[in-house]
């Protein structure tokens, strides 16, 4: 039976620039808002913006966190990021392993140092 009430959340952003993404996904590693992080190949994303349909070369970014440190990972996004409006879409996760689980919440802790 999947575990609707998991406590990992799996929350996206886009970028345009392939080092900005690095950057968001490494900075937000290192500052313990996320466990990991993945940055997807380059991709092409249709939107409207400002009244006409666009389109760019974009990569998504993946983050992998708790449900509790998800607003303060949505804080440093918004800050540090290039976009006016960045995506951020924030997807439940059902199912995962006990150890995985234990990973994801000890390596969000900001007490948490370096082995």
């Amino acid at each position: 039976m999947p575990d609707v009430d998991n406590p990992i959340v799996i929350a996206q952003t886009t970028e345009d620039d392939e080092e900005r993404a690095y950057g968001l996904a490494r900075g937000a590693v290192e500052a313990r808002l996320a466990a990991g992080a993945h940055v997807d190949a380059r991709m092409t994303a249709f939107y409207w913006w400002k009244g006409e349909v666009q389109h760019e070369r974009e990569y998504r970014v993946s983050f992998k966190t708790t449900r509790d440190r998800v607003g303060a990972l949505q804080e440093w996004v918004h800050a540090n990021h290039s976009y006016d409006v960045p995506q951020w879409i924030v997807l439940p996760t059902v199912g995962a392993s006990e150890s995985y689980l234990a990973w994801a919440q000890t390596e969000t802790q900001t007490e948490t140092r370096q082995r």
